[in-house]
């Protein structure tokens, strides 16, 4: 499969880098710094502006589907702001480029933990991460909005850590994961793997899911 990944250096984009060219899949992998990327003959890097609509159509012009791993950055004061931005760029310029198949990374925020309660709107929600968190919220109000687009928006479980590659979890749709009393995890390898399985098989078009142990 020829897939465009934007946001590929970053911690979910380079995870989902490697298992894509592990399983012998084409990728172009756009982002800010191309030079940080490793040589693969199946990958090639181009520099692209995630807020440039027309730069990302010709990125991604003749792929078979693209992975939104873009994430402006924590650390980012505007990132509520910017991942929005970044997300109707992303959206237009698909569209722009004449494909159907879009898969975003997503967050654990808009999850729910009770009826009509999402993980975010619960008094220990961390607020560091709350502008993000929010951000990914309305992009998933966003992309729920397209009827052009074959979309899946992926949320990570509450807690998404380093780890080993297990191929082994637990699928979910709008509900917050749980193990036990706590939260479920994942490690970044085996996200990776869900979103690889759902190009190559999809399951939850124009749907939410998450995933977890």
């Amino acid at each position: 499969m020829k897939i465009a990944l934007i946001g590929a250096s970053g911690f979910v984009g380079s995870a989902v880098l490697d298992e894509a060219l592990q399983r012998g899949h084409q990728v172009t992998a756009i982002v800010r710094h191309p030079e940080k990327l490793p040589q693969h003959p199946n990958l090639t890097a181009l520099k692209g502006d995630a807020y440039d609509a027309a730069a990302i159509a010709r990125a991604v012009a003749g792929h078979e589907a693209v992975v939104h791993a873009f994430n402006p950055g924590w650390g980012e004061e505007r990132i509520r702001e910017l991942f929005i931005q970044g997300t109707q760029a992303i959206f237009a310029g698909v569209k722009q480029a004449g494909l159907k198949r879009l898969l975003v990374v997503g967050g654990a925020g808009s999850l729910y933990v009770a009826p009509n309660l999402q993980l975010i709107d619960t008094p220990d929600f961390p607020a560091a991460y709350q502008e993000g968190a929010e951000g990914a919220r309305q992009a998933l109000n966003l992309i729920r909005e397209e009827h052009s687009l074959d979309w899946t928006f992926l949320s990570p479980p509450a807690l998404l850590e380093p780890g080993e590659r297990s191929g082994r979890f637990r699928i979910g749709g709008d509900q917050l994961l749980m193990s036990g009393d706590h939260p479920a995890r994942i490690s970044v390898a085996d996200l990776a793997v869900a979103i690889i399985d759902e190009l190559e098989q999809p399951q939850h078009i124009r749907q939410r899911f998450t995933v977890g142990y």
